[in-house]
């Protein structure tokens, strides 16, 4: 046998030193930033003071107990301070990164009102629930009792996913069906990464799946399973699909290749992410490299199309928003962050209709702000005359969603809905017409927040535990 060549070993030999010295800077690193990141909490942490009245903490919709845990964080009482934050947060680490905190606590914050700028708390809950679950603070989900009743939860987002996790932990027994092949809804497949790490979200639903919730994935109720097989499977239901119908654009090559819907164009990119196959985005179809983008929109879900496309290698990117930037429904800080990275936004400019087979621009009308509406809100009205056209080769739709009509698609009777097509349910229960049946977040409030479907899952399973508890007191009397 002919000897094998010692060059191929020797480069082996000298790569490990090499290798050695990389993942020995790596360490280095990473206990810098450790120590750096501790440092900084503690410091913005101390800044807090201790107002008497803790508009942070009202302005929360989980009326997290903020001044509290930051008092903790200063102390380096970290444990504490997790233990605090998680007691009415299902998922801090996920707030902490996501939440448009200048509109709600830090925008709130005494110090910030003083015109000294905010202590950011949404860092600092970030941080102390990142160090939790290095350090094995988060424990696993373990009922103290098992219970013989089941509930059964249609959408695996934010509210879906609070809502089970209190459930689970009363020893309830919980099946999550989702239309998806992943759970974490739009958290999984809306947001995307460089804002939410996706491992983030799958170590949550991991916890929730190792404490004994069922995932049914893949599952379209209505089509894979009737709503009232699900109904007469558990004995009780919450409804949490969210909403995820796409408010459509009107006018002239509206149809035309290359206007793509924004929660198609982010679920690509965050599907590449995570190394699925994704053709669309292989193509071109729903890929910004190279092309001139123009994002329709001015909410959050418009951030985060003309952020992901300027990351894709986009030519240029613009966003179209027909109101001027005071009135922008999104976070003024995603939008900071945008112009920093490079997106130019146009202001008070609304499409008109489009050109071009593929499409090769926007229509583009411009707009001033006329009377006020019923609401106090500036209408925007036309500028006749001052249209002009934006060339673009991929045109975003981020004009917000809208409910689907469940009653129609899972067949269902008795289900009440809003004049708007959300699902009529109970304030702070999510009772709805249907006995048994609850609806949390989006497709009760419309399209909101995160944190405020993690409220509303919270409190919902409050309500559910109730109506099972006084089930089973019913059926002991009989």
């Amino acid at each position: 046998m002919a000897k094998q060549p010692m060059l191929k070993f020797i480069s082996v030999e000298r790569d490990m030193p090499e290798k050695r010295e990389a993942e020995s800077r790596r360490q280095d690193f990473n206990e810098i930033y450790a120590e750096y990141a501790d440092a900084k909490a503690k410091e913005q942490a101390s800044r807090c003071s201790q107002c008497g009245v803790p508009y942070c903490q009202t302005h929360c919709p989980l009326h997290n107990n903020i001044p509290d845990w930051l008092r903790l964080t200063a102390e380096g009482r970290l444990q504490e301070a997790y233990e605090i934050s998680q007691a009415t947060n299902t998922f801090p680490e996920i707030c902490g990164r996501i939440c448009p905190q200048d509109r709600l606590c830090e925008g709130n914050c005494v110090i910030e009102q003083s015109g000294h700028g905010t202590v950011t708390i949404g860092s600092i809950e970030k941080y102390i629930t990142d160090t939790a679950w290095e350090q094995g603070w988060v424990k696993p989900i373990i009922p103290a009792m098992e219970r013989d009743q089941s509930v059964g939860i249609i959408g695996a987002g934010p509210g879906g996913l609070a809502a089970a996790d209190v459930l689970r932990r009363a020893g309830v027994q919980v099946t999550i069906y989702d239309r998806y092949d992943r759970a974490g809804g739009l958290l999984t497949y809306g947001i995307p990464g460089f804002k939410l790490e996706k491992d983030v979200v799958m170590r949550r639903n991991d916890q929730l799946e190792q404490g004994g919730v069922e995932f049914v994935l893949n599952c379209n109720v209505g089509e894979d399973i009737s709503f009232d097989a699900i109904r007469g499977k558990h004995d009780a239901v919450v409804i949490a699909t969210g909403v995820y119908k796409t408010r459509d654009l009107d006018g002239e090559g509206a149809d035309a290749e290359g206007i793509v819907r924004a929660i198609d164009y982010l679920t690509a990119s965050n599907r590449k992410s995570f190394g699925d196959d994704v053709p669309e985005y292989d193509s071109g179809e729903l890929n910004a490299a190279g092309k001139r983008v123009v994002v329709i929109g001015g909410g959050d879900t418009a951030m985060d199309c003309v952020r992901t496309a300027i990351r894709q290698g986009a030519t240029s990117v613009k966003c179209l928003y027909r109101r001027d930037r005071a009135n922008m429904p999104g976070s003024q800080r995603e939008v900071q962050n945008a112009e920093e990275e490079g997106v130019i936004f146009e202001w008070l400019s609304a499409p008109k209709g489009f050109v071009g087979e593929p499409v090769t621009g926007v229509m583009v009308q411009k707009m001033r702000l006329g009377a006020p509406d019923a609401t106090g809100r500036q209408s925007p009205e036309v500028i006749e005359g001052a249209d002009y056209i934006e060339e673009a080769d991929l045109v975003i739709k981020a004009l917000g969603f809208e409910p689907e009509d469940l009653p129609k698609l899972w067949g269902v009777e008795g289900l009440d809905v809003t004049r708007w097509g959300t699902i009529r349910a109970e304030y702070t229960t999510g009772k709805t017409s249907l006995d048994g049946v609850y609806a949390v977040g989006d497709i009760v409030r419309g399209a909101s927040l995160v944190v405020w479907a993690i409220r509303d899952g919270r409190d919902s399973a409050q309500a559910v535990l109730e109506y099972l508890n006084t089930g089973a007191r019913a059926v002991a009397a009989e």
